[in-house]
């Protein structure tokens, strides 16, 4: 799979059965999973079909007020789980038919993936401290 780094936008081809071992980027030695990633289509496929890890996605737009409010509280949580719990961006402008294909009539959504399934999702921004409660809830 490639997934572009969050830290300096390079892309980085990482094999999935790879992706709990704390990939770092080729180019700035980052952790790639250290901040919410936006893969494209086929790779966000993959990642839910096939990771070791939970996946929690942000649906979100760029219009969104909510959305930029709640934007430095996932973020928060990426680097908080780092390598212990995937962060997907997905701004479903850009991104439409990813936005169709699971459903998302509101935003900001959170949708949670555990096992290649998807094990919960709710609507709106969340607190920092509601955001951590329902990933630790979930994880577990």
């Amino acid at each position: 799979m490639i997934l572009s780094c969050p830290h300096c936008n390079k892309m980085n081809r990482i094999p999935i059965e790879k992706i709990a071992n704390s990939p770092i980027c080729g180019v700035c030695k980052q952790e790639i999973l250290s901040l919410p990633i936006t893969p494209n289509e086929a790779a966000l496929d993959e990642l839910i079909r096939d990771s070791i890890l939970p996946i929690i996605i942000d649906f979100w737009a760029p219009w969104c007020g909510p959305c930029k409010m709640f934007s430095p509280t996932f973020q928060a949580s990426a680097v908080a789980r780092s390598n212990r719990v995937i962060h997907i961006k997905i701004d479903t402008e850009q991104y439409p038919g990813i936005g169709a294909k699971f459903n998302i009539r509101s935003i900001p959504t959170l949708v949670f993936f555990k096992g290649g399934k998807e094990v919960e999702r709710v609507s709106g921004a969340l607190q920092a401290t509601q955001l951590n409660q329902y990933i630790d809830q979930l994880i577990r």
